[in-house]
């Protein structure tokens, strides 16, 4: 089945860290537009960052600018969102999207392939 998955939500205080991760079996990532997404409760799900398809340029919400980073190891086909100076409004369920093509757009959806989620607790 093709679908992302991804791992290193948790609990963290104020001002902490974490480094999700999305990997994919039968999905080679690099060829794809990929997604971070979060949900949190009550709350519809907002574009987070993203690595456009087209012209491979990576994309930020403004709320996360300057806190939050997106990579991708195409050896180990993983994307990463290192997420630091986390605040408790981040608290929410993180998932990961690819899509065949996503330009600049690649913010909003749809996409093709959508992760399960990664919970993240941002709690004192």
């Amino acid at each position: 089945q093709m679908q992302p998955v991804e791992s290193g939500g948790g609990l963290v205080q104020p001002g902490g860290s974490l480094r999700l991760s999305c990997t994919a079996s039968g999905l080679t990532l690099e060829r794809y537009a990929i997604g971070w997404f979060r949900q949190a409760p009550g709350k519809e799900r907002e574009g987070v960052s993203c690595i456009s398809s087209s012209d491979g340029g990576t994309y930020y919400k403004d709320f996360v600018k300057g806190r939050f980073t997106m990579s991708r190891d195409n050896a180990k086909n993983t994307v990463y969102l290192q997420m630091n100076s986390l605040k408790l409004e981040d608290t929410a369920v993180y998932f990961c999207a690819a899509d065949t093509h996503r330009g600049r757009n690649c913010l909003s959806g749809p996409y093709d392939y959508w992760g399960q989620g990664t919970q993240v607790t941002v709690s004192s």
